[in-house]
């Protein structure tokens, strides 16, 4: 199971959980809460008859009393209420009278008149000058049967001399009770779909932030030099930053480990050399022409550690870096033009021919420097392998996200165990026309050129004879970042 999904699932439950928990505490008081606001109006309305109730008394409440007549006919309405979503149409009151012996003086179910009501707690309270209020089950099975029954003491001046009593049955408060039940479900069931909304894109953001820090740390598995990703979660940007910091120091051992060693033995050649020339000029009688052959010897190799050590330095310069530090836009196919010519002098003594073809648009966003570095290795490279009076040629084809340039000669075919091989550092192979090896950097060179400007270098033989180096750059960069204009 995914880390999104396990989230997602924990978000649900807990968001569940605690919609349905404060759901049910409200809606548990939602019932209390309706029957003590009915209850508010009852105890006006009580009070209200029993004003009325004290001008009638002196005259009864018989059954054809005005008191009863004024109540039969209040019964016998037929009403036409829309109360939201419920349609009143008749009259609910429950109405009886007591004196101070709780006996039953009227009732709206004449059949009640006489009965002793003295021991409902309406009465009795209301008698003792206390708040009478009562709720009684018509079936004691049924809660929905129940009657909530309010008091309010009857005057004559400032006698007591009586009770009145107004019931209401409960069932006619379920269909606003029960609307509201559903209005807080319905409103639930939307918090709740918004949270898991809400946790979803949570789980997703979350889940890509980790996506793109296992990417990257497997990229770094991988040996590639990525930078690593800008997170917006603090805690997994200094993860990502630790890890950065780790691989550098890693990578930073390693390299001086493996630089050290492969310095050490690229050197042990050229120093030899040196000694043994030395320890020969040191002897008294050495002939002169033999004298300046060592000294040419000694100069020569030190030439060459010069060169191994700049080689060195550029390289390091270069693979070090994760990215281009600042770009501007380049035609490459003028920088190859001036590189062209650049390296005649040298293809004219071997008498090797130089070309160039190359598209109209060969701009691209870049580092001018290390571009022209990269081409002029390959020229290099292309003429001390080629064989006298034969060719290179340069071209430079375009496409919408691409730039390709290939650079090809006529010289012997690369073995197939070295075609692996050649981009490493210090793996250099014979000359064709038997001269020493070099330095084994220039393609590891270009190889890092290209990497950091999102290409690709790669080195095949030709089926017509020849080997052809061909390094693809990629041009979207220029629209995915700012460069400085073509000057």
């Amino acid at each position: 199971m995914s880390l999104s999904t396990r989230l997602l699932l924990g978000w649900f439950v807990i968001a569940g959980l605690a919609t349905v928990l404060f759901l049910n505490s409200i809606l548990n008081q939602v019932p209390s809460s309706v029957r003590q606001a009915s209850e508010e109006v009852m105890v006006d309305s009580a009070n209200l008859l029993a004003e009325i109730a004290e001008q009638h008394w002196p005259q009864g409440f018989a059954a054809d009393s005005p008191f009863a007549v004024a109540i039969d006919r209040y019964l016998a309405r037929q009403l036409s209420a829309q109360i939201w979503s419920r349609h009143k149409t008749g009259t609910e009151l429950v109405i009886y009278l007591t004196d101070l012996n709780g006996s039953v003086l009227y009732h709206t179910d004449p059949q009640q008149v006489g009965e002793d009501y003295s021991r409902w707690r309406d009465v009795s309270l209301t008698l003792r000058g206390e708040y009478g209020a009562r709720t009684t089950r018509i079936d004691p099975e049924d809660d929905t049967s129940s009657l909530m029954y309010i008091a309010a003491p009857v005057y004559q001046g400032d006698q007591l001399v009586g009770v009145l009593t107004l019931g209401k049955p409960n069932a006619s408060l379920h269909p606003f009770i029960t609307l509201a039940h559903g209005y807080f479900w319905q409103r639930g069931g939307v918090i709740l779909f918004g949270a898991l909304l809400l946790g979803a894109g949570m789980a997703f953001w979350l889940n890509r932030s980790v996506r793109r820090l296992v990417t990257y740390v497997e990229q770094v598995r991988h040996g590639e030099r990525v930078s690593p990703p800008q997170l917006a979660d603090k805690e997994l940007a200094r993860l990502a930053a630790a890890t950065e910091a780790m691989r550098r120091e890693i990578d930073g051992k390693a390299y001086v480990e493996q630089y050290v060693h492969t310095l050490t033995h690229e050197m042990k050649s050229p120093l030899s050399a040196i000694r043994g020339a030395a320890e020969l000029l040191q002897e008294a009688d050495v002939p002169e022409p033999m004298r300046a052959r060592f000294l040419a010897n000694i100069d020569g190799e030190s030439l060459r550690l010069q060169r191994l050590v700049d080689r060195l330095l550029s390289l390091a310069g270069v693979e070090k870096r994760q990215a281009l530090e600042q770009t501007e836009t380049v035609d490459l196919a003028a920088i190859a033009a001036i590189e062209i010519e650049a390296k005649r002098p040298l293809a004219e003594r071997k008498g090797l021919a130089l070309t160039l073809e190359c598209d109209a648009d060969s701009t691209l966003a870049g580092d001018r420097f290390l571009l022209e570095q990269a081409i002029s290795n390959l020229l290099d490279n292309a003429i001390e392998f080629s064989l006298p009076d034969g060719a290179v040629a340069l071209q430079i084809s375009s496409s919408d996200s691409a730039l390709s340039l290939r650079v090809r000669n006529n010289g012997p075919a690369v073995p197939d165990y070295a075609l692996g091989r050649v981009f490493e550092r210090f793996y250099s192979l014979p000359r064709p026309d038997g001269q020493r090896k070099s330095t084994g950097l220039g393609l590891s060179f270009v190889r890092e050129i290209a990497r950091l400007h999102r290409g690709r270098v790669s080195l095949h033989n030709r089926a017509e004879g020849g080997v052809e180096v061909e390094m693809v750059l990629d041009r979207t960069q220029q629209e995915r970042e700012g460069c400085a204009p073509l000057s």
